[in-house]
């Protein structure tokens, strides 16, 4: 495990690689999941417990409830794996999870075909389409890495989408007892449609329960800056993961690391209460971890910092508060 007076030296330490630190030798898991969540919570029995340094190797089915195989196995929405249960882990750490693959595993996705309330005026929310089918199938060419809508129509219009596979869903059990229902984020990360939880990046997330107990799933072929349609392109995935702990880190919203930035995601209603939550709990990491003082800081923030409106359709908004890594002091 990771203790929290070796952060500093251990971001130094793996700049290029990322936070990832087996503590002992990795045992990697195969899991197939038997029962599907619709609520993040303390409350559901863990379906597997692992240790730091543990990989998981795993399925998730589609926001829907479909799997692989076409079979309807749970309810919507975004029905859950796990939870996973990680040894150690107590209130005041940090998971470390790094999504080491995350690949569409069957020939069709599905998605809305009218922008979401909130994404557009609401006048033009009702120009057309009205009373039309809502949903589009799409073929998936797993080959090309590409998706096409099945509709002549639409595909009469050339809309051809490449890969981007993400993971829509990745939280733990919530603060105060609580269950939340899956369409929302939070704190305890949940339902954050971060378009940017693709393969190979570093999610760090606070433990509020004993074990974490960690939940995975929604997986989005490719999706949009906004999520503008209420969905994307959903689909069943081939998962692969691996986890650590961060011993009393005490984070407040969940943080990523990619190769090039560290990220922050926070989630509330009105967008800029969302917005108040990213950048400050960035403020915090660069105070904390990177030798910033608090104007120090704010100096680099105000000329460095990027915005990402990362969804604007669940029942929380959420944003993404960035800083390249190329402008921190090592």
């Amino acid at each position: 495990m990771i203790r929290v007076n070796d952060i500093r030296p251990l971001l130094v330490l793996l700049a290029a690689s990322m936070i990832h630190v087996p503590t002992s030798a990795q045992t990697t898991h195969q899991f197939e999941a038997t029962e599907y969540y619709n609520t993040f919570s303390f409350a559901h029995p863990p379906a597997l417990r692992i240790r730091p340094g543990d990989r998981v190797v795993t399925r998730t089915i589609d926001a829907g409830g479909q799997d692989w195989n076409s079979d309807q196995v749970a309810q919507g929405p975004n029905p859950q794996i796990g939870p996973f249960y990680v040894e150690g882990a107590e209130p005041g750490d940090v998971l470390v999870v790094r999504l080491e693959k995350i690949e569409p595993n069957r020939d069709w996705a599905y998605s809305n075909t009218v922008l979401a309330p909130y994404a557009a005026d609401p006048s033009f929310l009702r120009y057309e389409a009205e009373d039309e089918a809502r949903r589009e199938r799409w073929d998936v060419d797993t080959e090309a890495r590409v998706a096409r809508p099945s509709t002549p129509a639409l595909r009469a219009q050339g809309i051809e989408i490449p890969f981007r596979p993400m993971l829509g869903c990745i939280g733990v059990a919530p603060p105060r007892k609580e269950a939340v229902w899956t369409a929302t984020p939070g704190e305890f990360g949940g339902n954050l449609d971060y378009f940017g939880m693709v393969e190979g990046v570093t999610v760090m997330l606070p433990v509020f329960e004993p074990g974490a107990l960690l939940f995975i799933g929604d997986g989005h072929a490719r999706q949009g800056e906004g999520e503008v349609l209420g969905n994307a392109l959903e689909i069943s995935m081939d998962v692969e993961f691996s986890v650590d702990l961060i011993k009393g880190g005490q984070i407040r919203w969940p943080r990523i690391e990619t190769e090039d930035a560290i990220i922050v995601l926070g989630s509330a209603r009105p967008l800029l209460q969302a917005l108040q939550h990213a950048t400050t709990e960035l403020q915090r990491w660069l105070i904390a971890d990177y030798g910033y003082d608090e104007r120090g800081s704010s100096l680099l923030m105000g000329h460095v910092l990027e915005y990402e409106v990362v969804q604007v359709v669940d029942p929380h908004f959420t944003i993404a508060a960035k800083i390249p890594k190329s402008f921190l002091t090592p």
